[in-house]
């Protein structure tokens, strides 16, 4: 007997829902004349390894030279090497998907790196945007695990959606608000007062993003009475030439030299200051105190493990690297 191995799909093996079948034909051949008398025909399914191994079976079995006893070790043999395919084409387990404010992005990927260090095999995927299109997101129903917020707010509306339990989130992290502008400062600011000056070219976080909302705070509240003039906050927003969905796009944006300046977390100039901006600090009379909640997505598939993230983020260990990066204790 002789055995020819063809691959390619068969639509017994579609009926069958193997989207990968191993067709092997076994020929009954005349001895002598070389005559087909006969064929019969088994499907084999698994990927290619399995597969390979299934046929080299078949063959090795189909041999006449070898006795029994030899048949049955060769048997004993491939049964072994099956169970080591099966254990390495085991599927691997899912990543953790993190939705995490784009403010957060270098000190949760250390946190993330140092959490995947103490638990070998369990990998994380974050997922790095403004809060409101993270919120807007899971309000869309994206699979995710943990999601952390850069302010309460977008905290409030996933839990409103039912994604998240009402009492499941937790505070980790505060920030502040800070003044850049390009380090040649072609703007010319030296004060807060200066951010008034017609003509200049600020950019800010869209009014939608956390750090959008705490400037806009932070410039009504300075026109206040104790204050910098009625008339700061209007002449500030005249200045802004454009509005961006995330914090480090208007960090970025400004390092560029695109602006003249612009308001982001303090965080932020801790973890991307390279040399390219100055800074002016906010006078904590006018400032707003970002407060960041995290919480378990109530629907994740991998509960106990987005509950150990959150556990790393708020452990002694976890809170030295948001310090690191320039976040305050809550």
């Amino acid at each position: 007997a002789k055995a020819g191995i063809h691959s390619g799909k068969s639509m017994d093996s579609r009926l069958r829902g193997n989207d990968n079948p191993l067709p092997i034909y076994f020929l009954n051949v005349h001895k002598r004349t070389g005559e087909v008398v006969g064929r019969w025909r088994i499907l084999f399914g698994g990927d290619a390894m399995t597969r390979s191994v299934y046929s080299q079976l078949i063959i090795l079995m189909m041999e006449r030279r070898l006795s029994f006893n030899q048949k049955l070790v060769v048997f004993w043999a491939v049964f072994l090497a099956l169970g080591g395919c099966a254990a390495q084409t085991e599927p691997a387990s899912p990543p953790l998907m993190v939705f995490a404010a784009a403010s957060l992005t270098d000190a949760f990927t250390e946190i993330g790196a140092q959490f995947e260090a103490a638990h070998p095999g369990r990998h994380i995927t974050f997922n790095f945007a403004g809060s409101q299109q993270l919120a807007q997101q899971l309000g869309q129903g994206a699979p995710g695990d943990v999601f952390a917020s850069a302010n309460p707010k977008q905290m409030a509306l996933v839990v409103e959606n039912g994604r998240i339990p009402p009492t499941a989130p937790q505070p980790f992290a505060a920030n502040q608000l800070i003044v850049i502008f390009p380090a040649d400062n072609p703007g010319q600011i030296a004060s807060l007062a200066d951010l008034a000056r017609p003509g200049l070219k600020l950019i800010l976080a869209t009014a939608e993003v956390p750090v959008g909302a705490y400037s806009l705070a932070f410039l009504e509240t300075a026109s206040g009475e104790d204050g910098l003039g009625a008339g700061f906050e209007t002449a500030v927003l005249a200045n802004v030439v454009s509005y961006e969905q995330n914090v480090r796009a208007v960090f970025s944006k400004v390092a560029l030299g695109e602006a003249d300046g612009g308001i982001v977390y303090a965080s932020d100039v801790v973890s991307m200051d390279d040399g390219r901006i100055g800074q002016l600090t906010i006078p904590l009379k006018w400032n707003v105190i970002a407060d960041y909640l995290i919480a378990p997505l109530d629907d994740s598939g991998q509960p106990e493990l987005a509950q150990q993230f959150i556990d790393a983020v708020l452990s002694a260990s976890g809170q030295r690297i948001l310090e690191k990066y320039g976040f305050q204790r809550p």
